[in-house]
Formats: C-alpha cells, structure tokens, sequence
C-alpha cells in the first residue's frame, strides 16, 4: 500500500496547473509560482440554504451529492459557480486510488486542463471529515489554492484531515445516493498519461452536474454514504 505522503505528494500535483511536470516534480512539488501566490483566495457570497443538492451523471451511472452550505459556504458556492457555469459538462474523473479517492472537475477526455477561476480559501476547519463518501476540494501544495477540482473519498481517509504544509483537505460535501456508481470507478484499471499517475485507461467521463431541488433529492436517497465499501475482489 502506497504511503500517507505519496497519497498527498499526488493528490496536490493531480491539483496542480502544472500538467507538464518531470518525474522529479512529481515526487517533490514544485514551488508555487506567482500567479497562484498572488491571487487573493476568493470569498463567494454564501447562499441561504443550509444543504443544497446536485446530481452528477456520469457514463457509469448518477451520484447525487449534498453539499454543506452551513458549515462549507465557500466551497459549496465555488463549486456551484462552476455548475452554473456548465464547466464540469464532458470533464473525467483523471485520478482514481481504489483505496484511496477518486478526483475529477479539471480535465477534459484529451487531458486538456480546463481554465479555472481564482482560488478560494481553505475550509478545512469546519469540522466536516474525510470519510468514506465526502466531497472534498482537491488543490496544491498551497493551502489556498483550490479551484474547480474535488474528489470522493473511497474509503475513509482520516489523514487528510490532519494539517500539512500549513492546512488540511477542505470537505463539503457528501454522497447520498449513488456510492455504488462510486465503486464502479474505483475499480476501474489505471494507467500513466503524461507523466500523470492513476489515470483510468478507459475515460470515465462527468457528463453534467445539475442542481436538484431537496424534494428530488429526497426521492433519490438511498443512504449510499453509509454503504460498506466492497472488499478486493469481491463486488
């Protein structure tokens, strides 16, 4: 099993605008450049609702997703500005660790990086964990650096939500039906696409996320957070 500080050497670089990095920078980041330093994180203006729910629909099936206004509101909407905007619509999910988290929001098929607006600041101490099922912003070594990427944590992941390098891995969100679909991308092979690691060999594509209001939300439930996750090989 890989270790804690390869999981978090690769979950910042996957973050990073950098896609070009050597090998070398993979096992050492980069330092930030300046445009990512000289960027003030921005704050959007919180929206009234305490949970507010999306549906992504994937070309493994749907994942519908609560996200914690009351708790993450600078996260929640960032990450709405980027729905409304449509710019999660034919993006991958470009790293997935079985074991790990599955990350996606910045790339399209080609492994193209998308452009992103400014970085936001880091909600890490909200309270909200990194378990199996959470939505969490992926970004760089920077602790204010996050932008369009998020991942799933596949199984629980209590180290991210220790501080290092200055701040820890900022939840929002969680899972509330759809975990299976989850799995089924978890499970996919992987492969390395320049010089990015965990790359699935066949695209797994984020086809759209919508908003839903809490009534359609509410008919789509299942609990799936709370799913055990399957074992290796067994489904």
């Amino acid at each position: 099993m890989a270790t804690i500080s390869m999981f978090l050497t690769g979950l910042t670089l996957a973050a990073s605008l950098f896609v070009g990095a050597n090998a070398a920078a993979q096992a050492t980041p980069a330092a930030p450049k300046a445009e990512v330093k000289a960027d003030k994180p921005a704050q959007p203006e919180p929206a009234t609702e305490k949970t507010v729910y999306v549906l992504m629909t994937t070309s493994m099936g749907d994942v519908t997703i609560e996200l914690n206004n009351e708790k993450a509101p600078i996260s929640t909407q960032n990450f709405l500005a980027y729905v409304d905007k449509k710019h999660y619509d034919g993006t991958i999910f470009h790293r997935v660790i079985k074991d790990f988290m599955i990350q996606g929001g910045g790339f399209t098929p080609d492994m193209k990086q998308k452009a992103t607006e400014k970085p936001i600041a880091n909600e890490w101490k909200n309270g909200l964990k990194n378990v199996r099922g959470s939505l969490a912003m992926a970004r760089t070594s920077v602790p204010d650096s996050a932008t369009s990427q998020f991942f799933i944590n596949t199984v629980d992941n209590a180290f991210l939500d220790q501080p290092n390098g200055g701040a820890a891995y900022a939840v929002f969100g969680k899972v509330v039906s759809g975990m299976d679909v989850v799995d089924k991308v978890r499970a996919v092979k992987t492969t390395t696409t320049n010089f990015m690691q965990d790359v699935p060999a066949e695209t797994v594509e984020i086809k759209s996320i919508r908003k839903l209001t809490a009534d359609e939300a509410s008919k789509l439930k299942d609990g799936g957070e709370k799913k055990e996750a399957p074992k290796d090989g067994k489904k």
